[in-house]
Parts: structure tokens; C-alpha cells; sequence
């Protein structure tokens, strides 16, 4: 590699592929609207995000040798993404994502990372074959990991001691797979971004705001938590201390890839030495600007 890495990106890298329309839908509704195709994938987001910054993230992710993964390798390079550290496969397609959403926010999405699953740690080899790290030398930088993996995979990078002094900074891609970050919590390693409803899907319970669920989860092991609840009140916690900030008010015209915007956001913030406060209203912030439809 030519560039030194600011952050790694670990996860899903794939083609979003989002129908939007301004009108209310619900189950079974057919309306006009657009469709559009773009790169994604929860660390693809975060990663775009923080290129945009000015920080300069490796992917580790798994993508195939077909066109589909030829179009996203010189779409991260593009972004000014280092792509070395890419894992690819023969014999596995590249990974894609569908959602659709209308005014009234997302209807469905389904997630397609079935290779990036089944390729499993291979694309953690950068970190144990000493192209960034290995045992005896341990990553001590910045990783921004996604909720894709496997509970196997996840676990294993909880407890992986070249990752041992690295600061992970971790999210669900969703909250159907929002179970899987329970190793954090057993572990008591890392920074976890989730929402409202996944903070209640890892407490097995249901919270009415961001204060409360982030009470719950450090009680529960967890290091440090950023948990947002759309227009509300988001709190960010470590150890006894919990901050809350009300995010800005705005017209929402998209949804999907938000959390990652804020969270690629907050990263960066502190990156460049922002204190607690700060970071969350930047964070915030970066988030309002994205649902609105302006460039963040």
C-alpha cells in the first residue's frame, strides 16, 4: 500500500440498489418514484463518509472476481479508499442490497451478504499476516467494524488479541442482526452505535429514550455507547456518564445510510480531537444534512 491507512473498514462492501418515492406506501403499494444504484454496504458507507472528511480508510471485506465487484473496487479507489486489503473470490458473487422507502420512511430492504459471510476471516488476513498487524505486532489504530459478520467472526475479533489495543468502533447493520454485537458486550470491548430499537433487541427489552437504553447497556458490560433515536434525543455513554443532544429538525428525504453518516461522522470528530460534547452535536449534525438530502 502507498497510503498509511487512517482507519479500517470492516465489513459489507456492495451495490445498494434503493427505490424512493415522496409518496406514503404501505404494504403492497406501487408508486412512481426513482431507483437508483450506488455503493453501500454498512463499512462502504463509513467509509465514503469518512473519506469526505479527509481521513483515509482501508476496506477489509470480501468481494467477487465478476463485473459487479470490478465497478466497486475502482469505486472505492475513486473515493480515495485503500483497496489492497480486499479479499477476493473466485467462486463468490459480489453482494448487493434492496430497499425501498417512501415518505413515511423505510417499507422493506433486504440484505444480500451471504459471501461476505461466507468468506468469513479470510478477510481479517491483512491483520494476522502482518500486512497491518499481527500477535506480536497488534493493530493499535482506529476500526470501524459492521454487523454483516458472522456471531462467529464478530466474536473472534472481540477477543483477537492483534486487535487487542485497537479501538473498535462497532454497529449492527441492522436491527434484525443487532443480537450480534452481544461478544462486545460479554467482552466489555468498544464503541457501540446503535439505535433505539436495536439498543432493546441487545437488552431484550423496549426503551422510550436514548438516555435510558444507554444506561442499560453499560449496565449490561458495554464499554462506551452512542445510541440515536431518529428526531430524538440521542445520548452517548461510557462508564457512569451519560451525555444527551436533541439533533437538528429537518425534512427527511432519505433514510438508508444514515446511522452510518453519523457514525463515520462522530469518528471522525474525534479523530480530530474533539471532546465528548462536540463530537455528538457534530455527529448529529452530519446526520440531519444527510436524511435532508444535502451533501454532507
Amino acid at each position: 500500500m502507498n497510503k498509511q491507512a487512517d482507519i479500517l473498514c470492516i465489513g459489507s462492501v456492495l451495490w445498494d440498489v434503493v427505490g424512493r418515492s415522496s409518496r406514503a406506501m404501505r404494504q403492497g403499494s406501487d408508486v412512481p418514484g426513482r431507483i437508483i444504484r450506488l455503493p453501500g454496504g454498512v463499512a462502504m458507507n463509513i467509509a465514503m463518509t469518512l473519506a469526505r472528511f479527509g481521513m483515509t480508510p482501508a476496506l477489509l471485506t470480501a468481494l467477487g472476481r465478476d463485473a459487479e465487484g470490478d465497478e466497486l473496487m475502482a469505486a472505492c479507489k475513486a473515493r480515495g479508499m485503500i483497496t489492497d486489503t480486499i479479499y477476493r473470490s473466485d467462486d463468490l458473487p459480489t453482494d448487493s442490497y434492496m430497499a425501498i422507502e417512501g415518505a413515511n420512511g423505510l417499507i422493506a430492504a433486504i440484505a444480500d451478504a451471504h459471501s461476505l459471510e461466507a468468506a468469513g476471516a479470510k478477510i481479517l488476513r491483512p491483520l494476522t499476516d502482518g500486512t497491518l498487524a499481527d500477535v506480536d505486532h497488534p493493530f493499535e489504530g482506529l476500526i470501524a467494524l459492521d454487523g454483516n459478520l458472522t456471531v462467529e467472526l464478530l466474536s473472534e475479533i472481540a477477543n483477537n488479541p492483534a486487535l487487542a489495543k485497537a479501538d473498535l468502533r462497532v454497529a449492527p447493520a441492522s436491527p434484525g442482526k443487532a443480537e450480534r454485537l452481544l461478544p462486545f458486550l460479554k467482552a466489555g470491548r468498544g464503541t457501540l452505535y446503535v439505535n433505539l430499537e436495536e439498543a432493546g433487541i441487545l437488552c431484550q427489552t423496549t426503551f422510550q429514550t436514548s438516555r435510558d437504553a444507554a444506561a442499560a447497556l453499560l449496565d449490561k458490560g458495554a464499554a462506551r455507547v452512542l445510541v440515536t433515536d431518529g428526531g430524538s434525543d440521542a445520548s452517548e455513554g461510557t462508564g457512569t456518564h451519560i451525555i444527551s443532544q436533541t439533533p437538528p429538525q429537518v425534512l427527511v428525504t432519505r433514510i438508508t445510510g444514515a446511522g452510518d453518516t453519523f457514525m463515520a461522522a462522530h469518528i471522525s470528530a474525534e479523530a480530530g480531537g474533539a471532546d465528548r460534547v462536540p463530537a455528538l452535536n457534530d455527529a448529529l449534525k452530519s446526520a440531519a444534512t444527510y436524511v435532508s438530502g444535502e451533501p454532507v
